[in-house]
């Protein structure tokens, strides 16, 4: 974990100029997800200057200086398991950390949503870092937060693709559900909904 160093976008722009900080993300090339490219070239910087999301940079080092490998968005959200739906390894937790809902028959959690996860294709940089490396680093990072707030959980959401369905199982992540898609993601995602899976961090 030690050779990907990550910075918090916000203090980027602490340092930065705020154009010279536009031109930096706009060289983020994502081709395999087109979503996750517009949000850092298009919509990261306003996410993390409004609070809506922590924005972390992934760098790795590459002929004696670093450079970006990916990021990874993080948020607060409430997502919802439907009691009939809890997998009995994480039952005790879920009702731990959530609350029911007996009207929906419904647990309603508080968790970090791992919003945006994705390598940096420029000059072959993703070659630097696995994906599996780059979803530790971002867990890690939820990991520290709750060590100081509280938590066991965190989350995410992403397309019904065979490969991303393996990799986040492979990386002990349990499917709970689906959302279906907002208006304003239909055109840039396939599909009529995502994927919801969730971990536990507590023996991580």
């Amino acid at each position: 974990m030690h050779g990907y160093p990550q910075v918090n976008l916000k203090d980027i722009l602490k340092n930065e100029d705020l154009e010279k900080t536009k031109e930096f993300l706009s060289k983020f090339s994502c081709p395999l997800n087109k979503d996750v490219e517009d949000f850092i070239q298009n919509k990261a910087i306003t996410f993390a200057l409004q609070g809506l999301a922590a924005v972390w940079i992934v760098f790795a080092s590459y002929r004696e200086n670093y450079v970006p490998v990916g990021y990874f968005a993080l948020a607060n959200k409430h997502f919802h398991i439907d009691t009939d739906k809890i997998n009995s390894k994480y039952r005790k937790q879920i009702k731990k950390f959530g609350t029911l809902d007996n009207a929906l028959n419904k647990y309603i959690l508080s968790a970090p949503l791992i919003g945006q996860l994705g390598k940096n294709y420029t000059n072959d940089y993703n070659k630097l870092i696995t994906g599996d490396e780059l979803l530790n680093v971002a867990c890690a990072t939820v990991k520290e937060a709750q060590r100081l707030i509280g938590g066991r959980l965190v989350y995410l959401e992403c397309e019904n693709s065979l490969s991303l369905i393996n990799f986040y199982k492979r990386n002990g992540f349990f499917n709970f559900g689906r959302r279906k898609l907002d208006r304003e993601e239909q055109d840039k995602l396939k599909g009529d909904y995502l994927l919801q899976f969730f971990k536990s961090l507590r023996d991580d």
